[in-house]
């Protein structure tokens, strides 16, 4: 490998997936880690094998059908973890696993209840067994940033003893700076003497705002590998976010001589699915993928911009995937010219998948007259969303009251699994709540709506709103998506789509307990 390449390796799937809220079902996270492929990161941490079904089978799923990048399971220092970790990797061509344990005496102390020596020791069994397994193991000494120097050195270097190819040193609680983080990457350099038959790799969090930061520091002294995710999504604060450590190093080739091999022009596609799937929405003024990342309202920036880009953009909007849309599409674009489009994005769409897109974009372009880029890649990810979830509710009818009195929503929906139409009316102290009682009411789980968002795809008083909304049921949560000209008939959209997620979830639905109008006023 050249000595200037630094991999990436992606942990959105695992530690991003770990964000409060943030759950994906299999069929979810195998989209993001086909996106991932095409985005080009080298390992693709797909989950967290031991902890559930649904996440060895879906560890299981990605290491079946993507192909490209390395696929690894993480898994702690024990036996029936890394077991589990290798069985749901067996069917990958290139798979690693990857072991840890704590290494700061708080975590050896307090959490593990174990010696030094111990640590050391479950260290080295987990690494061997790990190896029975595969030739590409990889080993984190949990909370390296806060261990002892002396003793983390020594638990490295018996790590790599044992097989270990990569070497992780994690931030885990995001505390280290990133003067401290490259001191201790290069310490270790410097100390630990079979250091140069395996990687370093980092692993950063957020919590002071320092993980791009400190991975940063880390690659100048020496580290090849950083652990990052798309959007920064994470545990509490998230992870360094992949988008810009990557485009630093690009940006910044010619100063500092590192580069990764990421395919760039794909960062914006991928961020916009990872964000719909999770339901985190992406701040406006999000480096590199925000909204407002390429965007110039100063007349003194945008007089400049205009005379030459380079005077307030460092970075070719193009080069991390957003295009100028110089022909709008509108109501007599043909399919030929909605495919010949959606490729320029970097969709390649079938001949079903085609159809089905061009069906939503023609409703779409009789509604706004013009549709946007980004009208596209919110239709087509929309279409691809509904294809990863097994549908058992869909929108049949809406018809929504307000004014000066309580607002009432009709709903009519289908219950596809029964072929029944169901049908309420129902209040509530606003029109979004009005439609929520009554799906709640026909589709008859219980569950607790608690979050909300909306915004819009672009600008303009008739451009799409996407909207985003979680709920709970037995303290599981679940995110549902949806995107529509007309706000309320996405609002009941993504709660249906919620709800199909739920319902999937518990493998079966419930009776029809409605199917007749209701009058209650």
């Amino acid at each position: 490998m050249d000595p200037n390449r630094v991999l990436i390796f992606d942990t959105t799937l695992r530690d991003g997936e770990q964000s409060p809220g943030a759950s994906l079902n299999e069929s979810e996270k195998l989209q993001i880690a086909h996106a991932l492929s095409r985005l080009g990161v080298d390992v693709i941490e797909a989950g967290f094998p031991y902890s559930s079904q649904g996440d060895f089978n879906a560890v299981k799923q990605i290491a079946t059908e993507v192909h490209g990048p390395i696929i690894c399971g993480l898994a702690r220092a024990s036996e029936a973890d890394i077991e589990k970790a290798a069985e749901s990797l067996m069917p990958a061509l290139k798979r690693r696993i990857h072991t840890f344990i704590g290494s700061s005496d708080i975590h050896l102390e307090h959490k593990l209840k174990l010696t030094r020596s111990q640590c050391i020791e479950k260290a080295i069994k987990a690494v061997r067994l790990a190896r029975s397994f595969t030739d590409d193991v990889e080993f984190s000494p949990e909370d390296a940033g806060r261990a002892d120097p002396i003793f983390l050195f020594e638990l490295i270097q018996a790590a790599i003893e044992a097989g270990a190819t990569t070497i992780n040193i994690p931030d885990t609680v995001g505390y280290i700076t990133p003067y401290e983080f490259g001191g201790l990457i290069k310490s270790i350099k410097e100390n630990v003497p079979n250091i140069d038959k395996a990687i370093i790799s980092v692993h950063c969090h957020n919590d002071l705002g320092l993980a791009v930061s400190n991975s940063f520091a880390a690659v100048l002294n020496g580290a090849r590998q950083i652990e990052c995710t798309i959007n920064g999504l994470g545990e509490r604060a998230g992870n360094c976010a992949l988008e810009e450590i990557v485009m630093i190093l690009k940006t910044r080739q010619k100063t500092f001589g590192l580069f990764t091999e990421i395919n760039t022009t794909e960062i914006a596609r991928t961020s916009h699915l990872v964000s719909n799937l999770t339901g985190f929405p992406v701040q406006k003024n999000k480096a590199i993928v925000g909204a407002n990342a390429f965007a110039h309202e100063s007349g003194i920036h945008q007089d400049g911009v205009l005379k030459h880009k380079n005077t307030y953009e460092i970075i070719d909007p193009s080069e991390v995937g957003y295009k100028t849309n110089r022909l709008p599409l509108g109501p007599r674009s043909g399919k030929h010219a909605l495919k010949s489009r959606l490729a320029e994005l970097g969709y390649a769409l079938d001949a079903l998948e085609l159809d089905a897109a061009y069906i939503r974009f023609k409703d779409l372009a009789d509604k706004r007259k013009q549709v946007s880029d980004k009208d596209l890649i919110s239709i087509v990810d929309e279409k691809q969303r509904e294809a990863s979830t097994e549908v058992f509710y869909t929108l049949e009818h809406l018809q929504i009251a307000c004014g000066s009195g309580l607002p009432t929503a009709s709903v009519e929906i289908k219950n596809l699994k029964r072929d029944v139409l169901l049908r309420t009316s129902s209040l509530g102290t606003g029109p979004v709540d009005a439609i929520y009682q009554a799906i709640k009411e026909l589709v008859d789980i219980q569950n607790e709506l608690i979050e909300f968002s909306v915004h819009s795809v672009t600008e303009g008083i008739d451009a799409q709103g996407e909207v985003t909304i979680r709920v709970k049921y037995q303290n599981k949560i679940y995110t549902g998506y949806a995107a529509d000209t007309d706000i309320l008939v996405a609002s009941a959209k993504a709660y249906l789509n919620a709800i199909n997620k739920l319902c999937a979830y518990l493998e079966a639905v419930p009776e029809p307990v409605k199917e007749i109008i209701h009058e209650k006023i």
